[in-house]
């Protein structure tokens, strides 16, 4: 099983996402709910595109 973007529905009838491994585990989700399912991909087109390029940033400890 491949990488992949999860689309569902939450309880208040937003749109959502969770990027699961091959294994089945949640690696991450989306922060935000969306009205349309139309916008939430336009979102993961988004990450698909320009995470190649993301900076890996280390904040500093307190």
């Amino acid at each position: 099983m491949p990488y992949k973007f999860e689309i569902y529905k939450d309880k208040s009838d937003q749109f959502r996402f969770r990027f699961k491994a091959p294994n089945g585990q949640t690696m991450f989700s989306g922060g935000q709910g969306y009205a349309s399912k139309a916008s939430l991909k336009k979102s993961i087109a988004s990450i698909q595109k320009n995470v190649a390029d993301a900076d890996v940033v280390e904040e500093a400890e307190a």
